[in-house]
Order: structure tokens, then C-alpha cells, then sequence
């Protein structure tokens, strides 16, 4: 302040990086202290480019993240969308099908002494269905997992600036279809487990192993642990970005959810008993899974930019050197 001299031996103004004492690391949260130069921007870690269409530099906010959200659908969109409505809608259609035919139905009776009486059958109904949804689940998640897989390719390569053909993305796609469809099952279990012994471990496991897709196509190791110590790492800015992608889920689950209402205002709660019912909740329900591709696009893409985030985080990393990695 004015009127209050320096010490002796120690120079007016602020401390500057590379004084001694004073090492050139940046502090906990500060911009890393480096001057701009060929390969480096000032405030940023040396190779970080501020303006690479995927990796949204080191705590640049939130606004930047949208900005490449954005940037990868625009850019994207026409084989994006196709990867969407071929892999990830038909499931939900399916599913949703299923729901409409399998179901447990029939009222509760009432016992002469007033207690609440399940329906003939119950059980067994009630276990064919949940069987034949997991079944349908298994048996469409290699499916799904081609499809992450091609987009998260399609998402790097064109960022990248690198051509990204439809049927190149799904040729990639398959190659790791299989592996992603595995460690999507290790996941689902570990939710589950989470959820069985009450609901907060369960959506906590989901989001902190929410990159685990990501982590397995471009690092191609541990892709639970990855994602859990980036969850944790970071836990403020992982958390922010995944519940933005969640909530775009939460807006489609309750699209369908008045899809569900409308279809039970219009065609009763037993809708397969006839022709004329059954068309028209069929219908609904292959609207109500193809409603749902946007959501689908949020995630993807958001996922993957998240991702190539926190690995900014870690050091420099580009697009190309992303898109390198994916194979």
C-alpha cells in the first residue's frame, strides 16, 4: 500500500514466477503461469490450443464447454443422427414394446378377511417380463455400444478436422463393440449394487462412472477406476458437466412420461386386448423412443467433450492427438 516501503532484498510489486522462492507452478486453481509463444497461450499449459474444437482449456468455464457442445453437433449432426436413430432408438422401441405386451396386468382381490389378494400368476408374469426386458437389454446393449462407439469416433475425427464417413464410423464401431458392451455391463451392475442398498449409492455410482465410455475408447484401460479418480479429482467441475447431460435425460424420461399418460388416457391400462388399442399404444410407444434421440445426442456428445476436458486438465491434449488415440 502507498506509504509503506518493500523490504530490503526483496523487489517492489507483486512476486513474479521464476523469483526465488517463488517456483513457476501455478497455484491450486490458478492458470498455469507460462508467457504465450509458439505452442502456448498465456495462462495456459504449454501445446494448450484455446481454440481446438473439442478440448475446452483448463478452467475456461462452462461457457466454452457449451460452445464445443454446440460446435460438435453442428458439425456432426448428419451422421450423428443416423448413429442415433439405428443404434440407440430401436432398443428403446423395443423395450417399450415389450412393456406394452409382457407386463404384469390384472387387479388386486380382496381376501374374505379384507387383505389386499395378487392376481392369479402374478409371479410368474411378473418374472417373464422382467426376464425378457433383460434379456432384450443384453441382447441390444452391443448394439448401443456400437453406436457410443461411433460417435464418440465421429465426434474426435471431425473436431480433428479429418474425414468421418458413416460407414467408416460404423466399421469402427464394431471393432470395439463387444469390449465397450462388457464394461457397460461391469457398470450396470456396480449401479445396481449401488442401488440395492439404497437409492443415493446407486445414482452416485452412476455419475461418478459416467466417463467410463469415453476413458475405454480412447485410453483402452481401466476405464472404472479412470473415471472414478477424474470423478473425484475434480469433483465440482465432473459433477457440473455430467448432471447438465443428466438432465437432458430427466427432460426426455418425462416426455415419455406423458407419452405413457396420454397413451393410458387413450387406449386404457390393458391397451393389447384389441386391434384398434393395441396400433395406437404401439404407435406411441415408437414416438416416444424416437422423441428421445436428442437426449441421446446430448449425452454423447456432452460425455465425450467432458472427458476430453478433464484430460486438459491432466496436461496438453488436442483434437487430433484425441482422434489419434482412438485407432
Amino acid at each position: 500500500p502507498p506509504g509503506y516501503p518493500t523490504m530490503p532484498g526483496y523487489p517492489a510489486g507483486p512476486p513474479q514466477a521464476g523469483w526465488p522462492g517463488y517456483p513457476a507452478h501455478p497455484m491450486p486453481g490458478a492458470a498455469y503461469p507460462v508467457a504465450a509463444g509458439p505452442g502456448a497461450y498465456a495462462g495456459w499449459f504449454p501445446g494448450i490450443d484455446p481454440q481446438d474444437p473439442l478440448v475446452n482449456p483448463p478452467h475456461a468455464g462452462i461457457g466454452p464447454w457449451f460452445a464445443r457442445c454446440w460446435g460438435a453437433l453442428r458439425r456432426g449432426w448428419r451422421q450423428l443422427l443416423p448413429i442415433v436413430l439405428l443404434t440407440q432408438v430401436p432398443p428403446a422401441m423395443v423395450i417399450g414394446v415389450l412393456t406394452l405386451v409382457l407386463s404384469p396386468d390384472g387387479q388386486m382381490a380382496t381376501a374374505p378377511d379384507g387383505s389386499p389378494v395378487l392376481p392369479e400368476d402374478f409371479w410368474a408374469q411378473t418374472l417373464g417380463f422382467y426376464g425378457a426386458i433383460l434379456f432384450a437389454g443384453l441382447i441390444f446393449g452391443a448394439l448401443q455400444a456400437m453406436g457410443w462407439a461411433a460417435g464418440t469416433w465421429v465426434i474426435a475425427r471431425q473436431a480433428a478436422g479429418q474425414p468421418a464417413g458413416l460407414g467408416a464410423a460404423f466399421r469402427y464401431g464394431l471393432s470395439r463393440a463387444l469390449g465397450l458392451w462388457g464394461w457397460t455391463i461391469v457398470v450396470s451392475l456396480l449401479v445396481t449394487l449401488g442401488a440395492c442398498f439404497c437409492l443415493l449409492p446407486g445414482l452416485y455410482a452412476a455419475l461418478a462412472l459416467a466417463l467410463f465410455g469415453p476413458v475405454y475408447l480412447f485410453e483402452r484401460r481401466d476405464p472404472v477406476g479412470r473415471s472414478w479418480r477424474m470423478f473425484h479429482s475434480r469433483f465440482g467441475m465432473v459433477l457440473g458437466r455430467v448432471a447438465l447431460v443428466v438432465a437432458a435425460l430427466v427432460v426426455s424420461t418425462l416426455l415419455d412420461v406423458v407419452l405413457s399418460g396420454i397413451s393410458g388416457a387413450l387406449f386404457g391400462l390393458e391397451p393389447m386386448g384389441a386391434v384398434g388399442t393395441a396400433i395406437g399404444a404401439v404407435t406411441l410407444t415408437v414416438l416416444s423412443a424416437v422423441v428421445a434421440a436428442p437426449a441421446y445426442l446430448a449425452q454423447q456428445v456432452g460425455l465425450v467433450v467432458t472427458y476430453a476436458e478433464q484430460r486438459a486438465q491432466e496436461g496438453p491434449v488436442t483434437a487430433a492427438q484425441l482422434a489419434a488415440e482412438l485407432g
